[in-house]
């Protein structure tokens, strides 16, 4: 496998890894501790001082509503394990 062929599974690994499958609402963010990914591993979800925690990034913007889903927007990048 070449450079480029790695680097690509690298970037599929980690934007899959930003993705849950279904319509994920804050209103139920809160009540899960963990959801699996698209990419197949798990997310820690808890919450901290009021804020929403997605492993070690804070949510800032909660239930932005698309046609294909629910976006909540993180201030750190998620790296897969």
């Amino acid at each position: 496998m070449g450079d480029d062929q790695r680097n690509r599974s690298k970037l599929v690994a980690i934007l899959t890894y930003h993705v849950v499958a279904g319509k994920v609402l804050a209103k139920d963010v809160v009540n899960l501790h963990e959801a699996k990914t698209v990419n197949g591993q798990e997310l820690t979800i808890r919450t901290d001082m009021g804020s929403v925690m997605v492993d070690n990034a804070k949510v800032v913007n909660a239930d932005i509503v698309c046609t294909n889903g629910v976006i909540h927007a993180i201030d750190a990048v998620l790296l897969p394990q």
